[in-house]
């Protein structure tokens, strides 16, 4: 990516950042390259189930592995980043596309699962 278009994405270094922001950013990104014409739910679908191969290929043939990756190199981790946040982008779009708000629908189902399975009591 070229740094102006980078810059238009908002290519500071971003700590944190809403599912809205990153919604917005892939809806303009989708349009200004006039791909919004692909961007169908099964499409979308499938190329976030290829990224998830494509993550699933990061930790293939590594067995258990630690939090926080400790013996990981520098390199191994930004690469294992980019793919998460292929998912990631996959998953809010195909969210968007399908008219579901994804911040509001993981909370309900955090609510869901809380009540579903309680926390045991010490």
């Amino acid at each position: 990516m070229r740094s102006e278009e980078w810059e238009k994405l908002g290519g500071e270094k971003v700590m944190d950042v809403s599912l809205n922001e990153l919604s917005q950013k892939l809806e303009e990104f989708a349009k200004a390259r006039d791909w919004e014409k692909y961007h169908s739910p099964r499409n979308l679908l499938l190329a976030m189930v290829g990224e998830v191969g494509e993550l699933s290929k990061v930790f293939q043939w590594r067995g258990e592995v630690d939090r926080g990756l400790p013996n990981w190199e520098e390199s191994e981790k930004e690469h294992l980043g980019e793919e998460l946040s292929d998912v990631l982008l996959y998953l809010i779009r195909l969210s968007d596309i399908c008219g579901i708000n994804l911040g509001d629908a993981a909370t309900k189902k955090l609510v869901k699962n809380a009540i579903k399975y309680p926390a045991k009591g010490f």
